[in-house]
């Protein structure tokens, strides 16, 4: 009982949290919060693990900042929603850098029949061209794979191969229009059973960021304890314990998805070369 009016006042002050208690099936531990119902499940063969697609060579950060402002899309679900909240803020001083919100909650890479990503991603970035996208997906794929008529149930050897080529096809189609990736991993979480599972997702996406040679941006080591575990108070730069969590034990606190962004923007900067004195512009000589 407890548990649930920690869930429920940490639901009510946050504003994904409000966003989902207006939705009848909400993600707490290990159901998703997609409005969607649950696919059925049916037993299902392996899927075969296709070769991976073409992966465009992209434009290099610094080439596109030397042409114009580097143009940041973060894609995701909710959590993605916090992410892109602390990489804004993260950011907003870099005069050549912009930072757009892509992400919608209660989405994800599993339930192409509730919001299919790959056509949703392409129609958003025809409509508004990025330089980069920022990813971080996950928290709502606890859940069985449809592919080509077949149900593959979380976790099996199935799902894993039907989710890494959803992942391959978003990352060929973004690079096929020249759109560097940097992909984020899921932090910590407070249950156990679903820490489980979102350490089951980030292997299959750490895995096939490796075979396609795209930055993969860890977080969980960032979002522990010194004992590797869940904490919702962690020290800040000075030492100061802060808390990091939001009271449902997946999404983060501000000072939390700040923890997160951080480390993308110095990656995303030293890509493009921010990290470094930039030039000054020489004076005209008076006439």
């Amino acid at each position: 009982m407890t548990f649930l009016v920690g869930v429920a006042a940490g639901l009510l002050l946050t504003p994904d949290g409000r966003h989902w208690l207006r939705n009848p099936t909400v993600m707490l531990g290990d159901r998703a919060n997609a409005s969607a119902p649950p696919a059925e499940s049916a037993p299902a063969p392996a899927a075969p693990v296709a070769a991976p697609p073409p992966v465009a060579a992209v434009t290099p950060l610094s080439a596109r900042l030397a042409q114009g402002p580097l143009r940041i899309g973060v894609f995701g679900d909710s959590m993605a929603d916090g992410l892109y909240a602390g990489l804004y803020r993260d950011l907003r001083d870099e005069p050549k850098v912009t930072v757009t919100k892509f992400s919608e909650v209660s989405t994800g890479l599993s339930r192409y029949d509730y919001v299919d990503i790959q056509a949703k991603t392409r129609r958003q970035i025809e409509e508004t061209p990025i330089d980069v996208a920022v990813i971080l997906f996950g928290t709502n794929d606890a859940q069985g794979i449809s592919l080509d008529g077949v149900i593959h149930d979380f976790g099996t050897e199935g799902w894993k191969a039907a989710y890494a080529t959803r992942i391959d096809n978003l990352v060929a189609m973004l690079r096929s229009h020249d759109v560097a990736v940097y992909w984020v991993g899921l932090p910590r979480m407070k249950s156990a059973r679903f820490d489980g599972r979102m350490a089951l997702i980030n292997g299959v996406v750490e895995a096939r960021m490796r075979a396609l040679g795209v930055p993969y941006l860890e977080t969980t080591g960032l979002t522990s304890n010194a004992e590797g575990g869940y904490e919702a108070y962690l020290p800040n730069a000075s030492g100061r314990k802060v808390l990091m969590r939001a009271n449902d034990g997946i999404h983060m606190s501000m000072a939390g998805y700040l923890r997160m962004s951080g480390p993308v923007a110095e990656r995303l900067k030293r890509d493009a070369g921010l990290d470094r004195p930039q030039p000054v512009p020489a004076l005209t000589p008076a006439a």
